[in-house]
């Protein structure tokens, strides 16, 4: 009998065996990200920043070019090697911690001038490789390393809505928020994806994709509890969909 083959590791994709916690879906993102630059046939002239955060390493995981930025200078980066080499198609890869904190200005200024470059954007409520102290999404009540009572909205204030923030821009030409918990979503996470690096190859604008993630280990949560918890309590606090597609048809 003969077999053939429908299903293989993308291209871009190193091969190198992820170091993420189990039950962490970075792991889900990488491979959807680099099925879509093998099926756009980016390989050859994507370029992906990765900030400090438990992304640090994703430069190994991608079989592509890449570097590290300091801590939430991703897009300013990313920014400078667009304008250097707009032939190129360079993404961020960033964390909540990173992103939506000390990264906050790079982010709404490269959205808001409209920089040709790509962000997908992890949120998993909370900061990951440094011992799960509280990030700028953690929820209300959430408790983490610096906030053991519970997020208090008197003393730090309420959960950043980045897309919401985002989509005021004239700048920003798709924006989406998605999560990879059902094959359902998985399907769509790609599509967002897809659409966000063709925001950057159509010249339209600034794209972003927000990820809704899982942190089992800084929860202090088993993978399918997390997985429970995000879809009863992220999904509640921060809307799916699409903010802004000025993309159109793919």
């Amino acid at each position: 009998m003969e077999y053939k083959a429908v299903y293989k590791m993308p291209e871009s994709l190193s091969g190198k065996p992820f170091t993420y916690c189990p039950g962490c879906h970075h792991g889900i993102v990488h491979r959807l990200i680099a099925e879509v630059i093998d099926e756009l046939d980016l390989r050859e002239k994507a370029i992906i920043v990765a900030p400090v955060g438990c992304s640090v390493f994703a430069y190994e995981f991608f079989n592509l070019d890449g570097t590290v930025a300091p801590h939430g200078r991703a897009t300013a980066v990313a920014t400078g090697m667009k304008r250097a080499r707009p032939d190129l198609v360079v993404f961020t890869y960033q964390g909540d911690g990173d992103l939506a904190a000390i990264g906050t200005a790079e982010t709404i200024h490269a959205a808001n001038r409209g920089e040709r470059i790509t962000t997908i954007f992890i949120n998993n409520a909370i900061y990951g490789m440094t011992g799960g102290q509280m990030a700028p999404t953690t929820l209300l009540g959430m408790k983490t390393t610096t906030s053991p009572y519970g997020r208090n909205a008197e003393k730090e204030g309420y959960p950043v809505h980045v897309c919401e923030i985002l989509k005021e821009l004239k700048g920003v030409a798709f924006l989406a928020r998605t999560k990879v918990a059902t094959p359902k979503d998985v399907i769509t996470t790609k599509k967002y994806i897809k659409k966000a690096f063709l925001a950057q190859i159509k010249n339209t604008g600034y794209g972003l994709v927000e990820v809704l993630s899982t942190c089992p280990t800084n929860w202090g949560m088993g993978p399918i509890k997390a997985m429970q918890w995000l879809e009863q309590n992220m999904v509640k606090e921060y809307p799916l969909g699409v903010f802004i597609d000025k993309v159109g048809e793919e």
